[in-house]
């Protein structure tokens, strides 16, 4: 049922947060190019979904006797695509395919169609191919970003592309918050959020700045977005407590040092693709329980 997954109220939030940015923000976004977007996601997530459940079918048929060969039919046949459990109980998630699509058409600009295309395949593909334990580790959006950035000539992002207006802010804090309280990740958000502005602030003193331009550095929608859905992706992030909190802290960190020393405007982008495989290292030496959407574990 609708909203009874938290998912749907990131769907629902991002698709508001889409809307306003086009409708208030005068964007220059093709909306060919968020259905680009969409399809693609779904599409390579149906894909990918499909080559690991005929993976799972063929092993188990080969290490089965005749009833549970049976059995084994039967659960083959209760995923084909014309039944409707099959999208809501495999690992095709329409869910994570529709957030990550969202999440690039929040982030991502591009000129040509197959920018955005390889952008939405890179993305989906991310969370198949790079696994240790059956987790990624890459944020699919984020890494979607940077494979378009780095594998075409036409993608960008605009970090200031929400300006500078509170309720910006408001809005975003509010929205992100309340999901964040029911995933249990604000301190992700607080780690992150905390160690730049630490960091903005020591740099602003000793520069002799007014305090003016520490709020133009910190008061950022794309900042905002970015710390309370991207690197909060509770299925890409270290799974106990003290190994997000420094994960986060590593990443404030590089995103300072690119951002004010290697003047990128994506910083934190790549931060955060760069930093992903940190998560591998933390849950090996801080071992907790991994979240899961539902009680039983199943979509990314």
């Amino acid at each position: 049922m609708l909203f009874q997954d938290l998912r749907d109220y990131q769907i629902l939030f991002l698709t508001l947060f889409l809307v306003l940015g086009i409708g208030t923000r005068d964007w220059t976004v093709r909306p060919e190019l968020i259905l680009i977007a969409i399809a693609t996601c779904l599409i390579t997530q149906l894909i990918f979904s499909r080559g690991n459940e005929s993976k799972g079918d063929n092993s188990n048929t080969s290490n089965s006797n005749f009833s549970s060969s049976n059995s084994s039919n039967s659960n083959f046949s209760s995923l084909s695509l014309s039944n409707p459990r099959f999208f809501l109980n495999s690992n095709f998630s329409i869910r994570s395919a529709l957030i990550t699509s969202l999440g690039l058409s929040l982030l991502l600009r591009a000129d040509h169609w197959t920018t955005i295309a390889i952008a939405a395949f890179s993305a989906i593909a991310s969370k198949f191919i790079f696994k240790v334990g059956n987790k990624h580790f890459f944020n699919p959006a984020n890494f979607g970003i940077i494979a378009a950035l780095i594998l075409t000539n036409d993608a960008w992002v605009s970090p200031g592309q929400w300006g500078e207006d509170w309720w910006y802010a408001m809005l975003f804090l509010g929205a992100g918050g309340m999901i964040l309280q029911k995933v249990g990740r604000w301190d992700t958000t607080a780690a992150f959020l905390g160690a730049y502005a630490v960091l903005e602030g020591i740099r602003n003193f000793w520069l002799g700045w007014t305090w003016d331009v520490y709020s133009h550095r910190l008061i950022n929608g794309s900042l905002l977005l970015f710390a309370l859905f991207m690197v909060t992706d509770p299925r890409s992030i270290p799974n106990s407590r003290i190994g997000r909190v420094l994960w986060a802290i590593c990443i404030a960190t590089l995103t300072f040092i690119l951002r004010n020393y290697f003047l990128m405007s994506t910083a934190v982008f790549w931060a955060l693709f760069l930093l992903a495989p940190l998560t591998v290292l933390f849950d090996a030496i801080w071992s907790a329980q991994r979240f899961s959407w539902n009680n039983q574990g199943i979509g990314d």
